[in-house]
């Protein structure tokens, strides 16, 4: 003769079968937990409530949870009283009872809370395949394919998420290994850097490469060279992947350039061609030949040109991920933050919106565990001092940006400002100008105003403006 408990108990197996699901599992679990409270938090790391199929499991947990979280003995007596009033199906306190009788030793509940998760993953598969379904078929005016395809992207990296507790509370051990293995790497390496290498020695000098999720901020006053500052970097960090022979990549996400502007600001830089005479083909045969055989040496160049303007940070964050996934990923570079949106329209101004983005470029920084350098405007301030040197208060909405970057950097370039001051010619003044002009024409200053992991200051670079390049002082 079947009891009333063991009928109740086939009715929750009865009620699912149409998901992925292993009732048996989650009974054995919660029963665990309930005969020893000590292995709540082992299961906890793997799996939460919403991990649960049975909605009455899920309930049973988050009351488990509860209890222990504020120090109680959470059994069947003690949540007896949580349960009394339910009018479920089943009498909830005599279930309690019943599934002690499923529990089982730590190690096996701990892989029963895996294959709830694997269950709760594959659950959640079948939702996300059904919900593209249905948006494929939608004739919704407002979003296109490539939409549907990002949205995607982003529920199904969240879902590879979910569950990964373990991954962000790391065990100082751990963590120490971590910091002796980059000390170790630094230490190998005679020049000190341990992050990806700008190519620029006095730079990487001072900040020892660009590290790991950090936020590094370019700023600057139009045509200081921000862009070919990026440019440079981008490069150099790309051909140092290939020299290496590492599956790698980096991703330029250019707002207010297109793909061709700056493949081409690139060849000139190393083919030592004007960009402005390649666009206008006034260029001898030879460097035109010059200009192909560039071409061909650097047209392998692990470098992804991403120009989609406007583009928001949930589609940058989306694109990001399918590079690592693909390609590798070592270095992001961002041209410029001012240009970006937020993911929603934010009704409290462009402020708050800016702050966002900023704080999305530093999840994705640390989400990806690679750096990422984004470009910023700065406001007019600079140009009512005398000396034109930016500070960080001159950072447009530079709360947000100040914040959340780990390295704040503007370039600044004296000669840009004197050569707007020159006197009349066949003067005195004429002549003191154009020595000082001699003298800081082709200089610029990257000025490090913020540095979490090292000292500020100034950097001196040569700036080859014909060429949009920057290089060191002691270089050819």
């Amino acid at each position: 003769m079947v009891s009333f408990m063991e009928k109740n108990l086939s009715i929750v197996k009865e009620n699912f079968q149409e998901l992925p699901n292993n009732i048996e599992a989650e009974q054995s679990v919660i029963g665990s937990i309930l005969v020893t409270n000590e292995i709540f938090d082992e299961i906890n790391i793997i799996i939460s409530n919403i991990n649960f199929y049975d909605p009455m499991h899920q309930k049973i947990f988050n009351a488990i949870e509860n209890m222990i979280y504020k120090g109680m003995l959470a059994n069947p007596i003690t949540l007896k009283n949580f349960f009394e009033n339910d009018k479920d199906e089943l009498n909830i306190p005599e279930y309690l009872i019943k599934i002690t009788k499923f529990s089982t030793s730590v190690r096996q509940a701990i892989e029963y809370s895996k294959i709830i998760y694997d269950m709760y993953v594959r659950r959640e598969l079948i939702k996300i395949s059904e919900g593209i379904i249905y948006n494929a078929k939608e004739n919704d005016l407002e979003t296109n394919g490539k939409d549907i395809i990002e949205n995607s992207e982003k529920l199904l990296y969240d879902l590879a998420e979910k569950g990964t507790f373990n991954s962000s509370l790391i065990k100082f051990d751990d963590a120490m290994k971590q910091t002796i293995e980059m000390a170790s790497a630094a230490y190998k390496n005679e020049g000190g850097i341990v992050g990806v290498p700008t190519g620029l020695r006095d730079l990487d000098d001072r900040l020892g490469g660009l590290h790991q999720s950090d936020l590094i901020i370019i700023a600057g006053r139009p045509s200081m060279g921000k862009t070919s500052l990026a440019t440079n970097i981008a490069f150099n960090a790309a051909q140092n992947i290939q020299e290496k022979g590492n599956k790698s990549s980096v991703a330029f996400f250019s707002l207010e350039m297109s793909s061709e502007q700056l493949s081409t600001r690139i060849i000139s830089e190393q083919a030592r061609i004007g960009s402005n005479d390649i666009r206008r083909g006034r260029i001898s045969d030879e460097q035109f030949d010059q200009f192909l055989e560039t071409s061909k040496n650097i047209s392998e160049l692990p470098l992804f040109i991403d120009e989609t303007p406007a583009i928001s940070i949930a589609a940058m964050s989306n694109r990001a991920r399918r590079i690592k996934r693909l390609f590798g990923l070592d270095l992001i570079v961002v041209d410029y933050i001012q240009l970006m949106k937020g993911s929603y329209n934010n009704k409290d101004g462009r402020v708050q919106e800016i702050s966002q983005i900023t704080q999305g470029l530093k999840a994705i920084a640390k989400e990806l565990g690679v750096p990422v350098l984004a470009l910023s405007q700065l406001s007019r301030q600079v140009e009512q001092r005398d000396d034109h040197k930016p500070q960080l208060a001159d950072l447009r909405e530079s709360g947000s940006i100040e914040q959340d970057a780990d390295v704040v950097m503007f370039v600044y370039r004296e000669g840009y400002y004197l050569q707007r001051k020159e006197p009349r010619e066949a003067t005195v003044e004429h002549a003191e100008w154009q020595a000082k002009m001699n003298e800081v024409a082709h200089l610029a200053e990257i000025i490090i105003g913020k540095q979490r992991h090292g000292p500020i200051g100034k950097v001196t670079l040569e700036f080859e403006e014909r060429f949009t390049k920057f290089k060191d002082t002691q270089n050819n």
